[in-house]
């Protein structure tokens, strides 16, 4: 995530606007939707809560002249769809796509109730990343519609993520050219077939050291079709490239797994 998206600090002032006086971990709580019935827990209990069984807190309605734009994205790591309420959002679940480690999603997870100086408000993440042994919680909102009342649900989401030993992380836009190489790598996340054996001459050459793009695929036996499948590996990260650089024909492509 830190690789990816573009560093975001909540300011410490606006902290200082909840009330977190001794025992607000109890006082905060969260509700959940499963198929059964509604589930209601304090704050610091968020970790305990079985979230797989959950559903959305809110659905994801679609009307005429709506201003954002909800719909349906399909994860390669889940192998489901998940819902979105904007391209924003849908960027970011192509992005996690990206990530290694992703054992599920949850758009609009829970709605929590806090308090602040000046009375209880509410907040809905927009998702719940849940990876190998940790989970992320996340707000997606360009950075220029960031309002005031947005930091003080962001600075509580914040609070209620530690309580339950889980990262947050606001999405408010991307590092440098990393929109341009996930949109270039989306097109092969499904599977290739590999008939010519191309994949297997395109590891055998980066294994021996880092290569230009263009000088791995002109490597191969047949470099008409070794551009696709290694861009097919980048994107099932048996290949590793840096994003903070175009994904080009000089970009250089590593082992999957460097540092």
């Amino acid at each position: 995530m830190d690789d990816l998206v573009a560093p975001y600090t909540i300011a410490p002032g606006i902290f200082g606007r909840l009330e977190t006086g001794p025992g607000w971990a109890r006082r905060w709580t969260a509700a959940w939707k499963t198929s059964g019935a509604g589930v209601i827990c304090s704050v610091q209990d968020l970790a305990d809560i079985p979230a797989l069984a959950s559903v959305s807190a809110r659905g994801f309605a679609w009307r005429a002249r709506q201003r954002h734009r909800p719909g349906l994205q399909y994860m390669v790591a889940t192998g489901r769809m998940h819902g979105f309420e904007s391209l924003a959002e849908r960027r970011l679940l192509l992005a996690l796509d990206f990530l290694g480690g992703v054992e599920e999603v949850l758009s609009q997870p829970f709605k929590f109730r806090f308090t602040t100086g000046d009375g209880s408000e509410d907040h809905t993440p927009d998702f719940l990343v849940l990876l190998r042994g940790s989970a992320v919680l996340v707000d997606v909102r360009p950075g220029h519609l960031v309002k005031d009342e947005d930091l003080v649900k962001f600075a509580a989401a914040e609070q209620a993520a530690a309580a339950a030993g889980w990262r947050y992380v606001v999405v408010t836009g991307w590092r440098r050219h990393v929109v341009t190489g996930l949109d270039a790598l989306s097109a092969r996340r499904r599977a290739m077939s590999d008939r010519l054996g191309v994949e297997g001459e395109l590891l055998e050459l980066v294994a021996e050291r880092p290569r230009r793009f263009v000088e791995l695929v002109e490597g191969t036996s047949l470099p008409a079709v070794a551009r696709a499948h290694a861009v097919h590996l980048l994107w099932h990260r048996r290949l590793a490239v840096d994003l903070s650089q175009p994904l080009c024909d000089a970009a250089w492509i590593y082992p999957a797994g460097r540092p």
